[in-house]
């Protein structure tokens, strides 16, 4: 099996928490669109729920296959969000923001009850930082942003090649909120929540792709099958 149907093993298996009359955040990138598309046929087959997307795309997919959509503004308390995740450690810490949506997947995973994290094994790992860490940055004053990250990572024992992303068109990467993306090669997060609280000092920091303390359960569908992980201690050792 490949790991886009490890993906679609773990969206499957997160639809056994969708419960008729939900309020669900749907989050973005490619696991989270299997999850999305196999919703819609649930709501195709009589399934009653309301969802908030993550992101312009995640939008577009879930109208076009007639999912109920609404806004945090208008629904500001969720029962539910399932989301992909670029990194999973094992205790449910998080890297995202490899699709640029970071900002807006927090703000939805924080207004739900639960946050159901989908993803196939390559995105496990027992330290945090091997995929680039994203920060969203505005625009303004962006070369001061980015040394004072560099200077306040360090501090926290990060070092590596920060990059401002760029579109397919060379130009920068903009969010749906307007902002940019900054890339950090920082290789291995030690101490995730003390780079996080370091950072959170910059001024022209929106927000980070470290999702601590945030995800209720990790599915993780691999070679071995299915791992449903609460943030449990997991075996790293190779597979036979």
């Amino acid at each position: 099996m490949s790991n886009d149907d490890w993906k679609r093993q773990a969206a499957e298996q997160a639809l056994t928490y969708v419960e008729d009359g939900m309020k669900l955040g749907l989050g973005t990138g490619s696991t989270a669109a299997k999850f999305v598309e196999l919703l819609g046929a649930k709501v195709k087959a009589g399934l009653k729920v309301v969802c908030v997307p993550t992101s312009e795309a995640t939008r577009a997919q879930a109208a076009a296959l007639g999912i109920p959509l609404t806004t945090l503004d208008e629904t500001p308390a969720l029962d539910l969000t399932v989301d992909g995740a670029d990194e999973v450690d094992e205790e449910l810490r998080l890297i995202k923001g490899g699709g640029g949506a970071l900002l807006r997947e927090k703000i939805v995973a924080v207004a739900s009850d639960r946050v159901v994290i989908i993803a196939d094994n390559s995105k496990l790992v027992e330290t945090l930082g091997r995929f680039p860490l994203p920060l969203e940055v505005v625009p303004f004053g962006l070369a001061a942003t980015e040394q004072l990250i560099i200077k306040l990572a360090a501090d926290t024992g990060c070092e590596g090649e920060v990059k401002l992303r760029k579109g397919t068109d060379g130009k920068p990467f903009v969010t749906d909120n307007g902002n940019h993306i900054l890339d950090c090669a920082f290789d291995a997060i030690e101490d995730p929540e003390a780079l996080d609280d370091s950072l959170k000092l910059v001024p022209g920091l929106v927000e980070t792709g470290l999702f601590l303390g945030i995800a209720d359960v990790g599915i993780i569908a691999g070679p071995k099958g299915v791992e449903v992980l609460s943030g449990i201690e997991i075996d790293f050792e190779e597979d036979e």
